[in-house]
């Protein structure tokens, strides 16, 4: 199956220091194919959804990846894929990888990736429901405080799903400084009145 021209030019955005743990993930996701040919393997695919990679087996989601400021994340769709060690500071099962030492050996995620593809082969289906809802992350004061002055933003904010609210948290609290926290709020204000998530440049329209 060809690459997605929209995966090459997610990873071609981000980070200097995410780009190659992105790269690899993807290079192992298709070298795991059982049919792995010349270049990608005929029974994966890949395709963009929430504004993220996704690769696909046989017509099912298989796992998922995303670049944050700081890290990336990767995780498996399945729920029989949770991991016991699994950190709540990302999404996904590997918490946040910020180099690829971060990441388990290369054997260790083929064979992961062999047991998410035998599960789709088994019929075995994601059962819905069943994963934990995430903790919210803590709204910013400041950043409270902008959205409760501006009513458009306000209103579009409470009707934001978790993950569009998560991902504005996430870059606020990020902030380093206090001008760069301003900056992002006042844009984050600007966004949200309009309905637009935070990576919204980036969404499939």
């Amino acid at each position: 199956m060809a690459a997605d021209p929209r995966i090459d030019a997610y990873i071609a955005r981000q980070a200097d220091f995410a780009r190659p743990i992105l790269a690899h993930l993807r290079a192992l996701i298709h070298a795991a194919s059982p049919e792995t040919g010349p270049e990608i393997g005929p029974e994966i695919g890949e395709t963009m959804k929430w504004s993220m990679p996704f690769f696909t087996y046989r017509g099912q989601n298989l796992c998922n990846m995303a670049g944050f400021q700081r890290h990336v994340a990767f995780g498996f769709w399945h729920d029989k894929m949770a991991r016991a060690d699994a950190s709540d500071e990302a999404m996904g099962q590997f918490g946040r990888i910020a180099s690829l030492d971060d990441l388990p050996a290369d054997e260790e995620l083929t064979a992961l990736l062999a047991k998410a593809m035998a599960l789709i082969d088994a019929g075995d289906k994601p059962r819905a429901g069943t994963r934990e809802a995430r903790a919210p992350l803590p709204l910013h004061p400041a950043f409270a405080a902008a959205i409760e002055a501006d009513p458009a933003a306000a209103a579009i904010w409470a009707g934001f799903p978790p993950g569009k609210i998560r991902d504005y948290c996430e870059w606020i609290n990020e902030a380093k400084t206090d001008a760069t926290r301003d900056k992002r709020i006042a844009q984050a204000i600007e966004w949200i009145a309009e309905g637009k998530g935070r990576n919204w440049k980036y969404e499939k329209r």
